[in-house]
C-alpha cells in the first residue's frame, strides 16, 4: 500500500496515552498516517509534533477540524469532552476514534449515535483489547467449547494514583475506577458471553476527599452465567482475567495493557490438576494493539467496510456502567436497560 493511500489522521489534545502509546503505534501502521495534532496550547502541540514527527501543529481543536486534509480524528481528551468534540469532528466530516469510556451517560452517548447517523461518518470507541489476537483467540476457544459451557468470568484491574490534580481523579471529568478501568472487564464479559447482562449489583468505596470511586466491585448477571470484577485506582497495580467453563478454565496473563516488547500468554487449563498439571500455554507474537486498532479503523474507512466495534456496543457498555453506579447507591440489584 502506498503512503498516499493511508488515512490522514489528526489528534485532538496532547494526552499522555496519545503521545506515549497510540500515536507512535499508529505511525507504525500500514493504513494510518498521523498528519496533525492540536492543543489549546500551541507550544504543546508544536513540541508534540516535533517529538513525534507530525507535520502540522494547531493551537486549537477547531483549526484541526477545519483542515480539509484530515480524514479521521483520534479523540483522547478527558472523558467529559469525548462526546462534545467527537460530535464536532463528525459535523466537520471526520471519522472518529474516541477513547473509552465513550461518554459520561447513556443519554449523552445517544447524541453521538445521532451525530453518526446524521453525518454518515464512522465513530468507534477505542477498546483496543477487543481486536488483540489474544482476546480473539480466547473468544474462539470459548465458542469452540474447549472449556465446556462458559459460566463465570472473574476480573481484576488496579493501579495506584492518588493525585488530586490528575484528570482521572476529578468527578466532573468522569474520573474514578469504574469509568477508567472497570469498563474493561465489562466489555470483555459482554464480548465473551455474546449477550448483555440483565442486571448488576455493586459495592463502591469513594475517596473521602476527591469523591471518585477508588474501589469498586460488581456482579453482572448474564443469561448464561455471571461476571465478577473489582477495579481500583488506589491499590498495587495488577490485572488478570479468569474465564471458567464447565470443563476448563482460561487465564489471561496481561489482559488489558498487553506489552509491546514481549509475547502475550494465555493459559488453558483442562481442570484435571489443581496444581496446574493440566495447563497448556499459548503465546502470541509481539504486536501493538494500538497499531492493530488504528489500522482496522483506517481500513474500514478506505474499503467502506464495517468497523470492529459499532457505536451501538458503546451504548450497551455504558448501560452496564450506569447500572453498577445505581446499584452502589441503592444497595440493590439494578436492571441493565437502554
Amino acid at each position: 500500500m502506498s503512503k498516499r493511500d493511508k488515512v490522514r489522521w489528526g489528534v485532538l489534545g496532547a494526552a499522555k496515552i496519545g503521545l506515549k502509546k497510540v500515536i507512535p503505534a499508529m505511525q507504525q501502521g500500514d493504513w494510518s498516517a498521523i498528519t496533525a495534532i492540536a492543543s489549546r496550547d500551541l507550544s504543546k502541540a508544536r513540541a508534540a509534533a516535533s517529538e513525534l514527527g507530525i507535520a502540522k501543529a494547531y493551537g486549537s481543536y477547531e483549526e484541526l477540524l477545519a483542515d480539509p486534509e484530515i480524514e479521521a480524528v483520534y479523540n483522547p481528551l478527558p472523558n467529559h469532552l469525548h462526546v462534545p468534540w467527537s460530535i464536532r469532528a463528525a459535523d466537520a466530516g471526520k471519522h472518529v476514534l474516541c477513547e473509552k469510556p465513550i461518554s459520561l451517560t447513556v443519554a449523552e452517548a445517544r447524541t453521538l449515535l445521532e451525530a453518526r447517523d446524521r453525518t454518515g461518518v464512522l465513530i468507534e470507541e477505542a477498546f483496543m483489547v477487543r481486536t488483540h489476537p489474544q482476546w480473539l483467540r480466547v473468544r474462539e476457544l470459548v465458542a469452540s467449547g474447549r472449556i465446556g459451557k462458559l459460566r463465570s468470568i472473574v476480573g481484576f484491574f488496579s493501579y495506584s494514583n492518588a493525585d488530586p490534580e490528575n484528570i482521572r481523579n476529578v468527578p466532573n471529568f468522569g474520573g474514578g475506577a469504574l469509568m477508567d478501568i472497570g469498563c474493561y472487564p465489562i466489555t470483555i464479559a459482554r464480548f465473551l458471553f455474546g449477550e448483555e447482562p440483565r442486571r448488576a449489583v455493586s459495592q463502591i468505596e469513594r475517596d473521602p476527599a476527591m469523591k471518585i470511586d477508588r474501589l469498586t466491585s460488581a456482579i453482572l448477571d448474564f443469561p448464561s452465567g455471571q461476571a465478577v470484577f473489582t477495579c481500583s485506582t488506589q491499590l498495587a497495580p495488577w490485572q488478570r482475567m479468569q474465564i471458567f467453563g464447565t470443563r476448563g478454565r482460561i487465564e489471561i496473563e496481561i489482559p488489558f495493557n498487553a506489552p509491546v516488547d514481549r509475547p502475550t500468554r494465555i493459559y488453558v487449563d483442562d481442570g484435571s490438576d489443581i496444581f496446574g498439571g493440566g495447563i497448556e500455554t499459548e503465546s502470541f507474537p509481539v504486536c501493538d494493539q494500538y497499531t492493530i486498532q488504528g489500522d482496522l479503523f483506517s481500513r474500514a474507512i478506505r474499503e467502506k467496510t464495517p468497523i470492529a466495534t459499532p457505536l451501538e456496543d458503546a451504548l450497551k457498555n455504558m448501560a452496564v456502567i450506569e447500572a453498577v453506579f445505581r446499584s452502589a447507591d441503592s444497595g440493590a440489584w439494578e436492571n441493565v436497560a437502554l
